[in-house]
């Protein structure tokens, strides 16, 4: 990519894009989205809806070559499992291998390939806070290996949402430049201590509050495993704190957030307050069903936390390397000030 970089001259991809949460946050920093990704159709028109544009289907099926030319690289990828079988058996017949051979099957090998492909300034990525551990930490080293063999520098950190948004969201977010002077520093982000009663709806549908089946069972179930012991059980939320988090799978039937009425069975949030609970402004349109809502908000990233990282990263980018050495040592704790 070229030397000259503004602010408002960043481009970026949005790769697995769901409903465009990460767009929205970079589009905020000033950037331009000129290429998207996804998959699912229902989310395809939620995005189309509120960005004029329907990203393609699957990056599998789409060369480097069809991509344009862009500045940083954003993506939600799917965490999915990375087998090592194929590598041992290469070890055992002293073949070589690569990180590039281990991502081989994954979505996340897209990503790499593109990085390579492309060689973008830079890239953003979210997963889950698991990702970290998953495997014993051998998926986390598989994918920062890949990185750091397609040429980038890697930065990451793990951040709880609950500090923007009234819920407990902990997501492992990722950086990385191709420029190896460059030093990432995450940024500070005060906490706003929001709560959830600031993002409920004055006027809603009854449709939302549990039958008394529903809330019976809930109630038995919560009860059965915690005379085994356990802590699975319904969500039922102070209104002045924040949250459970808010899944994909919270259209079955609400239970790991439930709001308290008076002289009634406890409700389910609307979609308009998952979007909120989320981040997501009163502005984005909501075409689809309650249930697809539901898993698309629960797919979905805490846009506050991502607008913070988007301007960070851009500042960092276009500052380049003025900051190689003030913000090299003065990490927070829990992150990483220096590539692995």
């Amino acid at each position: 990519m070229g030397n000259t970089l503004s602010k408002n001259s960043l481009t970026f991809t949005d790769l697995f894009a769901g409903i465009g949460g990460i767009r929205l946050a970079f589009e905020k920093a000033g950037c331009k989205c000129v290429f998207s990704s996804e998959w699912n159709k229902y989310a395809q028109e939620t995005y189309c809806s509120n960005f004029g544009d329907t990203p393609v289907g699957d990056i599998r099926d789409i060369s480097s070559a069809e991509l344009p030319e862009f500045n940083i690289l954003c993506a939600g990828f799917p965490c999915q499992p990375f087998s090592i079988a194929g590598v041992s058996k290469k070890k055992s017949l002293d073949k070589p291998h690569g990180f590039e051979d281990e991502t081989q099957g994954t979505l996340f090998y897209e990503i790499i390939r593109i990085l390579k492909d492309k060689k973008p300034d830079a890239f953003f990525l979210e997963n889950v806070k698991n990702l970290e551990r998953h495997d014993k930490g051998k998926t986390f080293e598989i994918i920062k290996g890949a990185i750091e063999e397609a040429g980038y520098s890697f930065f990451y950190k793990v951040i709880n949402a609950n500090i923007l948004v009234p819920q407990n969201r902990e997501r492992i977010y990722m950086v990385g430049f191709k420029n190896p002077a460059i030093h990432f520093r995450f940024p500070d982000i005060p906490d706003a201590k929001p709560v959830v009663r600031s993002i409920l709806e004055e006027n809603f549908s009854d449709k939302y509050t549990l039958t008394d089946h529903l809330w019976q069972y809930l109630r038995d179930y919560a009860e059965k495993h915690r005379q085994k012991g356990n802590g699975f059980g319904f969500g039922l939320v102070n209104l002045n704190s924040y949250s459970r988090t808010l899944s994909a799978r919270y259209y079955k039937d609400g239970s790991e957030i439930l709001i308290p009425q008076k002289n009634k069975n406890p409700r389910r949030l609307t979609p308009r307050e998952c979007a909120r609970l989320q981040g997501f402004p009163d502005t984005f349109k909501i075409p689809v069903s309650d249930t697809q809502a539901y898993k698309q908000f629960g797919n979905s990233v805490a846009v506050p936390v991502v607008e913070f990282l988007a301007k960070a990263l851009v500042k960092t980018l276009v500052e380049k390397p003025a900051n190689r050495f003030q913000s090299a040592y003065c990490a927070t704790p829990k992150q990483s000030a220096l590539p692995f």
